[in-house]
């Protein structure tokens, strides 16, 4: 089965918790369609580069995915009628990349850094 990449941004002024069950409710249209969700990461509430319907910010999420054309086409045509996604994008990729994500890891880089920071201004 092919493999994609999945990230859609959903409006700012609905919560994580939100955009959990959004994201669970997209991996259950793909498991309906005899697809499997490999991999899920939260990206949290980033800046958008430009107003989308009125929006500065968006929850960014990213799927990887094994399914068939079919599942994915299902997936989208939902992602459309929902008003919860601003934006979104499906990569067909050669294989799934096992490790967090450039986002995710530079992340985990500031936060450690931010860590760091506090533990020096405290000594």
């Amino acid at each position: 089965m092919p493999l994609y990449e999945h990230v859609f941004i959903a409006r700012q002024d609905i919560s994580p918790v939100q955009v959990e069950h959004l994201t669970e409710e997209l991996q259950e249209i793909i498991r309906e369609n005899g697809g499997s969700i490999e991999k899920t990461e939260y990206w949290g509430l980033r800046n958008l580069q430009y107003k989308i319907n009125k929006n500065r910010k968006g929850h960014y999420s990213l799927m990887n995915i094994t399914a068939a054309p079919e599942a994915i086409q299902e997936m989208e045509r939902q992602m459309r009628i929902k008003e919860d996604i601003l934006r979104f994008m499906t990569l067909r990729v050669e294989e799934h990349d096992e490790e967090p994500s450039p986002v995710m890891s530079r992340r985990d880089r500031d936060e450690s850094r931010r860590r760091d920071n506090r533990d020096r201004d405290r000594s």
